[in-house]
């Protein structure tokens, strides 16, 4: 027994100081470079970088875009989680499915997708004639492009959370309602409104975070629009100058964090004074009746879909079997040849999936096996085990919440110079974007894990403990397999983020480690439109097979760990 202690604590404090190495220490040394001189704390350097008027200008487009495509997303989000969750409109699995799909898809496919749709050069406009003349401006490279892109990139997480506050709600409140005679419209604006209220706090501050942060949208709209965004500009700066600029854009990248520090402190406020207790236990959702309203109800619902996601797509796949980006599609300009190119000729691109595979998987099943762990001191009895485990569940939490492009600058920061005793150096390898992967996806994994471990029976650990069975044959015995559906849930949801991502790596990557994101982005901004296209398409599809054996999981997994199952 006293065996099993020591390796419990081990255990726990191996956690503890892993979280510590790889989520806050790059964060302490991000702020220490960027807020600290010789001297001690100083201001100096910040003070000169918002007088900077590139910066300013920088950090107002980062809050004005992100502040209205929030907004917008809150909306769209919430009006769609109020129509399939509280409406009798039919298909609803398969729309929650296709609503959540562009989520998935990374940004800068998504604005890869959107500026192939709508440009001059659209084989599908182009076709219906219905194209912008050559020569053009893109309707897309303006500020309201890139908050319609945003908005649509982001509606989805709006669209999780509200959907999920209208299933824990009791119905009692509702049938109350219905009973005292108030219609749907009055109900919605009383009741379910004022209750949602949190959760569209929470969704509003998660879309505003993701859009502060976002990089692919903001670099290939924004740039072309001259809409810098505080991102792009670091990227810029450190893409020109290389690691000598470092102190300057850690500055810049301190403004980035605490922009979004800020807004995520000031959502917890604003819904712990909003937050409203309900009595009763949560039940099926609400199926009002629309009547005669439904069929177009869900001819719209259809037709958003559509032009949300069959447009873009139609233009991405059109642009990929075209020689030359601009041609029209047809029998003559059909070819393979882009294909064929980015899936054996070029090594680069072979290179970046393998790479991308390689750190997907890998981070995965780290985040896994810690998750599994960590949710265990998460959910024990002793408030000490809790409390310590709570310290590495916050700093991930911090790492998932802070813009992944300021992640890259305090890895760069961290692993820049070589490992003490080791003398080993991680920076340019795929190392350091795979060490950046688990530590900024660490939260995305854990909290299906998590849940899982609350919904346990503490009586199952007081047999095994009588039993004699010691800390890790409790974990691997007993914890792992009733955890292990939620477990691996999280580690595809890790694999699906981290295989297409592109701002964690953006500043990461080197020769001979690129990842599948910055490939496709480096193609799209260095004018191989169609090959772009092409790996583009090859991302989304791989991208539908994941979240389409996701969804056959369904049946093997508890119930809400995937998103879009009930």
């Amino acid at each position: 027994m006293q065996l099993s202690k020591l390796s419990e604590k081990t255990t726990l404090l191996a956690l503890v100081l892993g979280a510590t190495l790889i989520c806050g220490l790059p964060l302490l040394l991000l702020f220490k470079t960027g807020l600290t001189g010789d001297g001690g704390l100083d201001l100096g350097p910040l003070t000169e970088a918002v007088q900077s008027r590139s910066v300013r200008s920088a950090l107002w487009h980062s809050v004005e875009s992100s502040f209205l495509s929030a907004l917008a997303a809150t909306a769209l989000g919430t009006l769609l989680a109020l129509l399939i969750g509280l409406t009798d409109i039919r298909a609803k699995g398969l729309l929650v499915f296709l609503i959540l799909l562009p989520m998935m898809i990374p940004p800068h496919v998504t604005a890869i997708a959107w500026i192939q749709a709508l440009g001059p050069g659209s084989p599908v406009l182009r076709w219906l004639g219905l194209a912008p003349e050559l020569g053009s401006t893109h309707p897309l490279y303006s500020r309201e492009g890139l908050v319609l892109l945003l908005t649509l990139q982001h509606s989805p997480l709006v669209f999780l959370l509200v959907r999920a506050a209208l299933r824990s709600f009791p119905r009692e409140l509702s049938d109350a309602a219905r009973v005292s005679g108030s219609g749907s419209l009055l109900m919605l604006r009383r009741i379910t409104l004022p209750l949602l209220a949190p959760s569209l706090l929470a969704g509003f501050a998660l879309a505003f975070v993701a859009a502060l942060g976002n990089f692919g949208i903001n670099a290939l709209i924004g740039i072309p629009a001259r809409y810098t965004t505080l991102p792009v500009l670091v990227w810029r700066r450190l893409a020109s100058f290389g690691p000598d600029v470092l102190p300057n854009v850690a500055v810049i990248s301190v403004i980035l964090a605490v922009v979004a520090l800020a807004a995520i402190l000031l959502q917890g406020v604003l819904q712990r004074r909003l937050r409203t207790s309900l009595i009763g236990l949560p039940q099926d959702p609400l199926a009002i009746s629309l009547g005669r309203k439904r069929p177009f109800v869900e001819a719209t619902l259809w037709l958003f879909v559509a032009f949300v996601l069959l447009l873009p797509a139609t233009s991405l796949l059109a642009t990929s079997l075209v020689r030359t980006y601009g041609l029209p599609l047809s029998a003559e300009t059909l070819t393979l040849e882009n294909f064929t190119e980015v899936l054996w000729r070029q090594s680069v691109t072979l290179r970046a999936f393998a790479n991308s595979t390689l750190v997907a998987g890998v981070a995965a099943l780290v985040i896994a096996v810690i998750s599994l762990f960590l949710a265990y001191f998460l959910a024990h009895r002793k408030p000490a085990h809790r409390t310590w485990a709570s310290l590495a569940l916050t700093q991930s939490e911090v790492a998932f919440a802070v813009p992944g492009l300021v992640m890259s600058i305090a890895f760069i920061l961290a692993f820049i110079r070589p490992l003490p005793l080791l003398n080993i150096s991680l920076y340019g390898t795929l190392w350091i974007i795979l060490i950046a992967s688990v530590s900024v996806f660490l939260a995305v994994g854990l909290k299906p894990v998590a849940a899982a471990f609350l919904q346990m029976d503490g009586s199952l650990e007081d047999a095994a403990r009588v039993a004699g069975a010691g800390f890790y044959r409790r974990m691997t015995r007993i914890f792992t397999p009733l955890a292990a559906p939620a477990a691996a849930s999280g580690a595809i949801l890790v694999f699906l983020t981290a295989y297409n991502e592109v701002t964690v790596s953006a500043l990461l990557w080197s020769t001979g480690n690129e990842t599948i994101g910055t490939t496709i982005f480096n193609y799209e901004d260095g004018g191989y439109t169609t090959l772009a296209a092409a790996m583009s398409v090859v991302v989304v599809a791989a991208t539908i097979l994941i979240m389409l054996t996701m969804n056959a999981l369904a049946r093997r997994v508890p119930a809400g760990t995937i998103p879009w199952k009930d």
